[in-house]
């Protein structure tokens, strides 16, 4: 898998890719992270890429022209299919069903946009899909590209310590799409605040019924649409519902 970045600040992404768990999935290629330079594809003395926009305003639009030619250089060296994927608030929502789509994926070349975005010609000529991390705004794609690369990588085998660790994250379809319940460890007391018994009952049915029902709580409490899915999608038992209509 392989995933090329195009950015004006390649820096950010040097601590990124060598710390925590998921530098095992960039050092040992299960996820391969190239970085280009925009500023390498640019002309002049200057090594422009951006300039004030038609028709007035505030800020400046990224030209054209770099993006074109660093993108051609970086498709004659992968010389595959791979989608231009283009960070933007008109983007589909990254969830937990995106991610998972990509990190079965042969990878993606990603753009990271910065000031008040990307000559429109350009996004129409090259861009295949377009991705948003949420209704907020932030300075350039380089964050959001992190972000879809941590949660790609995590997922790749034998990167996290545990191989069944992500079956047990939020919104995983092995926990029906539900929340997550709540982690404790030692002490067994802190500040007064108590371990749940069954957490210490040593009883592996117990203690999973009980983290079950903390799924189902804290989703119906934070996240109501969820449990609708789910049970729209037939994920959740009688025993669920029950448990559901006492809240």
């Amino acid at each position: 898998m392989r995933f090329d970045v195009v950015t004006l600040f390649p820096e950010l992404f040097a601590p990124f890719l060598a710390a925590g768990v998921t530098r095992r999935a960039y050092e040992g290629r299960l996820v391969d992270v190239r970085l280009w330079n925009l500023r390498d594809f640019a002309q002049g003395n200057y090594r422009r890429v951006d300039d004030r926009p038609f028709g007035g305003g505030p800020g400046m639009v990224m030209m054209a022209e770099p993006l074109a030619r660093c993108l051609a250089a970086l498709k004659a060296e992968r010389s595959d299919a791979a989608p231009v994927v283009l960070f933007s608030p008109i983007g589909e929502r990254l969830d937990h069903a995106g991610v998972e789509r990509w990190s079965a994926s042969a990878g993606a070349i990603l753009l990271c946009g910065r000031y008040e975005g990307i000559d429109q010609r350009f996004i129409d000529t090259h861009v295949d899909v377009q991705l948003s991390l949420g209704d907020f705004v932030l300075s350039g794609g380089e964050l959001a590209a992190m972000a879809l690369l941590d949660a790609v990588a995590r997922l790749q085998p034998g990167v996290l310590n545990d191989a069944g660790s992500h079956q047990e994250d939020s919104f995983n379809p092995a926990l029906d799409g539900l929340l997550d319940c709540p982690h404790y460890t030692r002490p067994e007391e802190w500040q007064g605040q108590k371990v749940p018994a069954e957490l210490l009952s040593g009883h592996h049915a117990q203690i999973g019924a009980w983290r079950r029902r903390q799924r189902l709580a804290i989703t119906a409490r934070h996240r109501p649409d969820l449990i609708a899915a789910a049970r729209q999608a037939g994920r959740l038992t009688r025993l669920d519902e029950d448990f559901l209509a006492g809240l």
